[in-house]
């Protein structure tokens, strides 16, 4: 089963605006690259996860999804015909396809494999393999949010500290929020996906506290308490809305971000958080939160 968090998509319509905007924020972020589905990413790596910034370039490569057979490009161009932000969750995985029998057994997912492999390049400009295989998942309430799990087959040519030093000081994912009119409505779909056998309640939702970070359901009213950011009233199920990122020193990144041309903003309930509202990033929610000691 998954093992935590590996990556975020965050779907948007132009992809080197988007690129600009996260360097503005203090992210480095990685050079263009191209699936051969039509779709192109650029990378901004954690220590723990990475972000997906995906960009429909090429729509007419997209194939249509088919019966056992979910179409990534699809569903991506499909979102941002309503709206850009966070597309999809995926979790790591040491087995795609034990992970794709595990899905289907639980009733979450009767999809084959997507095995993908494109070259990479080192800091020094080195050309390296990588290679990935896909499980994917989905929850029927929710058909705005995509779920899989990512094999990483060269993972010591893609995770690497070089791409990870952040002009911010963010060094970590620590985790994901989504949200929901009732998380327990989804806490099922929500164990078997993560593999756990236990979830966390508490007023705010629920939570899925993985080995590498956390999945959190949210209620809209708990979401906008804690960030100051309304929910569309429109949505069905969940929706992935914000990411959360470890930093150091949370004035450091607010002056980062005024030099930058980011209004980011504090929000003071329980602990000092900093936000970055989906107008400005992109349909995505950032919230900037102090490093907790290791």
């Amino acid at each position: 089963m998954p093992h935590g968090l590996d990556h975020i998509v965050h779907a948007v319509r132009d992809l080197d605006a988007a690129a600009d905007f996260y360097a503005r924020a203090g992210f480095m972020v990685g050079t263009r690259n191209r699936h051969p589905w039509g779709t192109h990413n650029r990378i901004v790596q954690f220590g723990n996860a990475f972000i997906e910034l995906l960009e429909v370039a090429e729509p007419e490569k997209i194939p249509q999804p088919r019966q056992r057979s979910f179409s990534f490009g699809a569903f991506n161009r499909d979102f941002l015909g309503a709206h850009q932000g966070l597309s999809m969750l995926i979790l790591g995985s040491s087995n795609a396809a034990a992970d794709a029998r595990a899905f289907e057994a639980a009733g979450i997912g009767a999809f084959d494999v997507l095995d993908f492999s494109r070259e990479g390049r080192r800091p020094d400009g080195t050309e390296v393999k990588l290679a990935f295989s896909l499980a994917f998942a989905q929850d029927a309430a929710s058909p705005d949010v995509g779920f899989a799990a990512c094999q990483h087959h060269f993972p010591q040519n893609f995770w690497n500290p070089a791409f990870q030093s952040h002009a911010n000081g963010a060094k970590t994912m620590p985790g994901v929020v989504l949200v929901a009119d009732n998380p327990t409505d989804h806490h099922i779909f929500l164990k078997a996906f993560t593999g756990l056998r236990d979830l966390r309640s508490n007023s705010l939702g629920i939570r899925a506290v993985t080995e590498n970070g956390d999945v959190e359901i949210m209620e809209d009213v708990a979401f906008r308490d804690r960030t100051g950011v309304a929910i569309e009233p429109d949505r069905v199920g969940m929706t992935l809305n914000a990411l959360r990122i470890a930093v150091a020193d949370i004035a450091a990144v607010e002056a980062l971000h005024r030099e930058g041309g980011i209004a980011s903003r504090r929000q003071s309930r329980g602990d000092i958080r900093l936000v970055v509202t989906p107008e400005l990033a992109f349909g995505a929610t950032l919230i900037f939160e102090v490093a907790k000691p290791a």
